[in-house]
């Protein structure tokens, strides 16, 4: 139920309040420690026993977690919304609307992949949450990528997909929709206001990170300069369209950008790359970025507590609980050890 007037110190408040239940780190290092039939007990109690009740006369083991978390989270993020109100509301939204993009690509990936709708509403897309209905509609009715773009016309980035050329495949699609997310969320956020200034650079935090990975991965799979510059998102501070040319040709050029950035632990940021490279995996990279963007986060909560910075950092710390509960529970399953979940969860 929504609280007329200015609420912003009530949903802050009651976000503080939600963030201070989810998981720390002790709890998640036990669930990594649980067999794969004792996780969705165990995940059960750790606050998602009303969706695995709720799921579990039709899914059993990944599936059933999987949808009950989906489930969850899809609720929360109604739930916190809706306590919102006004400026704070529309700030919140811009954030949250992200898991919009985030369904999209789940369609795309589905039909692009073959995937049937009926797999799909078994776990990611649950069809008992009313929200995924449409989105599981998409799939049944498109045999290609381009079919389903057109059935997300009227959704906010529905033009961008349906401008690409046909013979483009599922990666520009999905860069597309990496770009309209950013770019619009950036023209919503006008103004000079501390929370306005303080979430417009957090997205360009991500921005830069985003095409840190893009430009990394672009090399791994053998991308010329002009392919992995297309790939970019323009926004960024450290990697911005200015030097997309110099950090876009090698490595090495890369590194030469980001040596010249401010605010960015270089030194830290080289020795992660060195166990990357040794580890020929960029797990190492996306953690450290993971990390940089928390920081970022809860600095910028804690020094606007009663704003709208404290409510998306919940919403933020929520997803990432999500995640790793994901991550957790389908490592287990796949027969990951404890210390390949740990390096990537803790």
């Amino acid at each position: 139920m929504s609280i007329l007037g200015n609420n912003t110190a009530y949903v802050a408040s009651r976000a503080k309040a939600r963030k201070s239940n989810l998981m720390d780190r002790t709890r998640l290092r036990q669930l990594i420690q649980q067999s794969p039939d004792q996780l969705t007990v165990a995940v059960a109690d750790s606050g998602y026993r009303a969706e695995i009740d709720l799921y579990a006369g039709r899914f059993t083991g990944g599936d059933l977690v999987e949808a009950a978390l989906t489930h969850n989270l899809q609720n929360e993020l109604n739930s916190i919304i809706k306590l919102c109100n006004g400026k704070v509301r529309g700030l919140v939204e811009i954030y949250t609307n992200r898991h919009q993009y985030h369904n999209a690509k789940v369609v795309l990936r589905a039909v692009d992949n073959e995937v049937s709708v009926e797999k799909v509403a078994n776990s990611i897309l649950p069809e008992e949450s009313e929200v995924n209905v449409p989105w599981l509609k998409i799939i049944e009715e498109s045999t290609t990528i381009q079919e389903a773009a057109g059935q997300m016309r009227r959704l906010p980035f529905g033009k961008a997909l349906m401008a690409l050329s046909e013979d483009k495949g599922l990666q520009a699609y999905e860069d597309e929709l990496d770009t309209h997310y950013f770019s619009n969320s950036m023209k919503k956020l006008r103004g000079g206001s501390p929370d306005v200034r303080f979430l417009r650079n957090y997205l360009a935090t991500e921005i830069d990170h985003r095409n840190i990975i893009n430009i990394l991965e672009g090399h791994s799979f053998g991308l010329n300069s002009e392919e992995i510059t297309q790939s970019l998102i323009k926004g960024g501070r450290m990697v911005s369209e200015k030097n997309f040319s110099q950090a876009s040709a090698s490595k090495d050029g890369l590194m030469d950008v980001l040596r010249q950035a401010s605010n960015f632990d270089f030194d830290s940021f080289q020795n992660t790359m060195s166990i990357s490279e040794k580890e020929r995996t960029l797990d190492p990279v996306v953690t450290w970025l993971r990390e940089r963007e928390n920081t970022q986060m809860q600095r910028m909560s804690y020094l606007h507590p009663i704003s709208a910075l404290p409510i998306i950092h919940y919403v933020s710390a929520k997803v990432q609980e999500i995640e790793d509960l994901r991550l957790i529970v389908r490592g287990r399953l796949a027969g990951l050890s404890t210390e390949v979940l740990e390096a990537h969860v803790l």
